[in-house]
């Protein structure tokens, strides 16, 4: 799931550059924090949990922004927590879909497809 460590530095990678346009950072920095310090992967599930119930705030309120950055810090977390094997992980396509993701936020955002790929082309 993390061969090479590759999902890590790409999460690290798109939440570098994705940080400048975000209106709430409280979750998002704390994936920030998370995604190096392994023996914090286990809270993710806990993260995961905070991260979702500001994600349906933010449908209820129809701001497709605040949608995007959560549904991308949603799965960034399920990834973190799928990594740190603790029981009851999340579905194991997980990391396939940070990058999607990460895309949608960005284009919500006004950041280029190329920047995003460029983090994780390299």
């Amino acid at each position: 799931m993390n061969y090479g460590g590759k999902v890590l530095s790409d999460m690290e990678g798109l939440l570098q550059l994705l940080a400048p346009h975000c209106n709430d950072r409280s979750t998002f920095d704390a994936l920030g924090r998370m995604v190096k310090e392994h023996r914090t992967w286990s809270k993710a599930h806990d993260l995961f949990n905070q991260i979702r119930a500001k994600t349906l705030v933010a449908e209820r309120a129809a701001d497709r922004k605040l949608v995007s950055q959560y549904l991308f810090e949603e799965i960034c977390a399920k990834t973190l927590y799928n990594l740190s094997m603790s029981s009851a992980p999340f579905d194991p396509d997980s990391p396939y879909w940070v990058i999607p993701n990460a895309i949608a936020f960005a284009r919500h955002v006004g950041v280029a497809d190329a920047q995003v790929i460029k983090v994780v082309a390299a």
